[in-house]
């Protein structure tokens, strides 16, 4: 099976229908998007990967089951073996350890991307378009803001793609950017 993009969105919304959760899949997909182009990698194949990574939680939200559930649906629908291994990767609890440039991407952009929209969404454009990798170091520095995303996580998924935070900062915020609309983070702009 060659999946594309539509089916991959005709998935996420069979199962997921929490509007936050649509657009952090689109988050995601944008920012591992830009990372694929960067490295030369098919921006297809990994955009529907970052897309999947978590269709199943909003059903399925424990470590019991997700990313679980999701890989077992993608199993029976015929998806490559490298793109469930990827999104069960995302999760360090599954054990399963990121090999690939893809699953360290994954990594990097899930946590990264759900961060800048959250730093987004508090300025006073509500807009990723005025955001620059200052304002989200500042953010990271405030243990209050978005407490639920591990400070670690977001350091470690920088240096598993090999650049600096400021770096990875900077390419997320710039690969998120021509979605904007989509994501809800156009704001005022």
């Amino acid at each position: 099976m060659t999946p594309t993009r539509d089916a991959a969105w005709r998935l996420l919304t069979e199962y997921t229908t929490n509007d936050r959760l649509l657009k952090h899949g689109l988050a995601v997909e944008a920012a591992v998007r830009g990372y694929a182009r960067e490295f030369g990698e098919d921006e297809e194949a990994w955009g529907i990967v970052a897309l999947l990574h978590d269709f199943d939680y909003e059903q399925w939200p424990s470590a019991e089951d997700h990313p679980y559930r999701g890989c077992e649906i993608l199993k029976e629908l015929g998806y490559p073996d490298y793109m469930m291994r990827a999104i069960l990767s995302h999760a360090e609890y599954t054990g399963v350890a990121r090999e690939s440039r893809l699953e360290h991407t994954l990594f990097a952009c899930d946590e990264m991307a759900g961060f800048v929209t959250a730093a987004a969404l508090v300025r006073p454009s509500r807009s990723v378009c005025d955001l620059e990798a200052k304002s989200v170091r500042r953010r990271m520095k405030d243990k209050a803001f978005a407490r639920a995303v591990p400070r670690e996580d977001l350091k470690q998924g920088a240096e598993e793609i090999g650049l600096s935070l400021d770096e990875h900062i900077t390419n997320v915020i710039r690969f998120m950017r021509p979605a904007a609309e989509a994501l809800g983070l156009k704001g005022s702009l």
